[in-house]
């Protein structure tokens, strides 16, 4: 499973702190008392490496000039033990381990909105469907003023503000106070708390009358049943080829990614195979159950699509069944168990590493203990001209492998795709990468489309991105709107980036009109890799 590593701790690592202890106690004279006699027992020859940690740790509880927390010392304890066995092994205490494991389990309690806070209120940019708030009501476009009677608009609320209160145990209620567009007056909704789905998959639609898009954000617990819950949908309206969107997607179960290999490979091809040093190989290979092996396929992936990710890209790259386009993926090819204590923390160890089928290891190298050089290496693939040139990309040629219909890969760092798309730095300049960053020209889109509701009406996301025009009044009014928030307008950066302005715009526009699906379809219209695809499906016989 896929983990996202802890900050280093801001105290020295136990084993530093334990050299220095040492040396302390050899720089200075002790009595011959009980004390010496306690400290030289404990640092004897006769001590086993079983009971060490232990009366260490009792020792320096114990008689440390200053009072320590049992609980605390344990924990960073441990987290330093397991973050410098390799980047992806670590400790989750207790009070982080359910908002950890949420985004793999599929599901939070709370009241069910996804938001933006913007002038410091709270808006709501959509009731998730099924949800309690959707049922109570609440709609997009809704600001929410109070919180069972306290005000939580204007007092400088956060994002972790809006969790502590609106997540919360199933069944509880809470009464919120909404100011809803056109209205002068508050009006309020008693919403029960439940279980609100957190999906993996954020579109499925359908680009042309042939070709599916479908894209996976993460591989869950529920991943696999959207999954097949999205080819019947498309199936239905007719597709007869498919590209499937992993870019920025970071990993997750590892079951989730063989199940949807299985989709598209036939019965007794290799998906992917796992080993360790007390973990035998596991072969996991395709069944008979596919639903999607002879249509065509393309598949999308960059500089942060991970572990799971890679597995699929991995085995439809080796299978040869199709192609792979965009940059090359992280490299991460280490798999971790999850146990849980009795006190409701848990660590992630690295128990194996995983395999494509054509026998390569795509974990990227790493320095054990060095975690910042090991998540900084994709800032090194921009230095180095990787993200902009094919030719930069640093394979390891050694580890050559062969696929099936003769195809060359590379281990050892990541799956190379099979067509580059580059980052076109050409069109992104410094003012619209600004805007982008601080949320500019999406909390632009939302007030735009507050006020303009009543004459936003398009049937479908399709018939907006058709008719819907970002003309000139329009990007001023997003200009005037950046300068209010202190972005001036820098010389030539405003032309040269108006393309990617415009279709940001419209995307967000489209989103707060109709959902996030909508935010794809427009924006996909525009998008390279996109764009790279359709003309490979339809170039192939």
């Amino acid at each position: 499973m896929e983990n996202n590593h802890k900050n280093s701790s801001p105290f020295l690592p136990l084993f530093f702190a334990l050299a220095l202890v040492v040396g302390i106690f050899i720089g200075i004279r002790l009595n011959r008392n009980s004390q010496q006699n306690q400290l030289l027992q404990m640092f004897s020859n006769e001590n086993t490496s079983q009971n060490k940690l232990d009366e260490l740790l009792n020792y320096v509880l114990r008689e440390y000039v200053d009072t320590l927390n049992r609980d605390s010392l344990t924990d960073k304890t441990i987290e330093t033990l397991l973050g410098n066995l390799d980047p992806h092994s670590a400790y989750i205490p207790a009070a982080d381990l359910q908002a950890t494991n949420e985004p793999l389990n599929g599901n939070f309690e709370g009241i069910g909105v996804e938001f933006n806070l913007l002038r410091d209120t709270i808006y709501v940019v959509t009731a998730i469907p099924g949800g309690p708030s959707e049922k109570a009501g609440i709609k997009s476009g809704d600001k929410i003023i109070f919180v069972d009677g306290k005000k939580v608009a204007g007092i400088g609320i956060t994002n972790e503000m809006v969790f502590k209160n609106l997540k919360g145990k199933g069944g509880t209620i809470v009464k919120i106070g909404v100011l809803r567009f056109g209205t002068a007056n508050i009006e309020y909704f008693k919403i029960t708390r439940g279980k609100i789905p957190i999906y993996s998959i954020d579109a499925s639609y359908m680009m042309d009358s042939i070709t599916g898009f479908v894209k996976i954000s993460r591989f869950a617990s529920t991943t696999f049943i959207e999954f097949e819950s999205a080819l019947a949908k498309l199936d239905k309206l007719g597709m007869k080829q498919l590209i499937l969107d992993l870019r920025g997607n970071p990993g997750g179960y590892l079951d989730a990614a063989i199940d949807i290999c299985d989709e598209f490979l036939p019965k007794g091809k290799m998906i992917v195979y796992t080993q360790g040093k007390n973990r035998p190989r596991q072969n996991s290979t395709a069944t008979e159950q596919g639903r999607f092996e002879q249509q065509k396929l393309v598949i999308l992936i960059d500089e942060n699509s991970a572990s799971a990710s890679e597995i699929v890209a991995g085995a439809i790259q080796d299978n040869d069944r199709g192609a792979i386009i965009g940059r090359r993926s992280f490299g991460k090819g280490l798999v971790q168990e999850q146990n849980e204590f009795k006190d409701g923390s848990a660590i992630r160890l690295t128990i194996a590493r995983y395999y494509t089928p054509s026998g390569r290891s795509i974990q990227k190298p790493y320095t054990n203990g060095n975690i910042e050089d090991y998540y900084n290496e994709e800032m090194e693939r921009y230095d180095s001209g990787e993200l902009v040139n094919a030719d930069s990309v640093k394979l390891n040629k050694k580890l050559k492998y062969t696929t099936p219909a003769g195809k060359i890969v590379y281990g050892g760092g990541g799956i190379m795709p099979d067509y580059f798309i580059p980052i076109d730095t050409t069109k992104l300049s410094r003012y619209i990468s600004e805007l982008l960053y601080k949320n500019i020209i999406n909390d632009f889109a939302l007030e735009y489309v507050n006020k303009n509701r009543a004459n936003l009406k398009y049937a479908s996301a399709k018939e907006f991105n058709q008719k819907f025009v970002v003309n000139t009044p329009l990007v001023n009014e997003l200009k005037a709107y950046a300068n209010k928030n202190n972005i001036k307008t820098k010389a030539n950066d405003f032309e040269r980036g108006l393309d990617v302005l415009s279709n940001q715009l419209k995307a967000y526009i489209a989103k707060d009109i109709f959902n996030q699906e909508a935010w794809f379809f427009v924006k996909n219209s525009h998008d390279d890799a996109c764009k790279r695809a359709l003309l490979l499906l339809y170039s192939k016989s």
